[in-house]
């Protein structure tokens, strides 16, 4: 996994850069199949701002922008938002296969036993040939 920082209008420091990278490295935990991590600072006139990109297999971005006082807050609130994204979109796709598959099953299992009873029966061969 690769993790990009990058900013605009400021100069990020070697502890905000850690800070970062730590914290976006604990994302795999929620979604094992990330390439890539970009996070952007932007320090504006009255707030800073972060924005966090992930990058996933199969073409999938998940975005989060967060506007507080410090970067570190900024970071943080990025992290939780994204483990929230992640966690749905892996939900998602683990239950995909599966939904409704044994409601279809208990279904027919039900009706073909109701059929059956309602269905009157022959007691022996002899008796339907005559």
């Amino acid at each position: 996994m690769l993790v990009v920082i990058s900013s605009r209008h400021m100069d990020v420091s070697a502890s905000l850069k850690a800070y970062a990278e730590q914290k976006s490295s604990k994302l795999t935990r929620y979604y094992d199949r990330i390439q890539e991590i970009e996070v952007v600072f932007d320090n504006a006139k009255e707030a800073m701002r972060v924005e966090m990109i992930v990058s996933a297999e199969h073409r999938n971005m998940f975005i989060a922008h967060d506007s507080q006082e410090t970067a570190y807050a900024c970071i943080d609130g990025c992290i939780d938002k994204l483990e929230r994204q992640l966690s749905e979109h892996k939900k998602k796709f683990r239950n995909r296969k599966h939904s409704g598959g044994e409601d279809k099953h208990e279904m027919r299992g039900g009706s073909a036993s109701i059929l059956a009873a309602t269905k009157p029966r022959a007691s022996s061969k002899k008796s339907r040939r005559k």
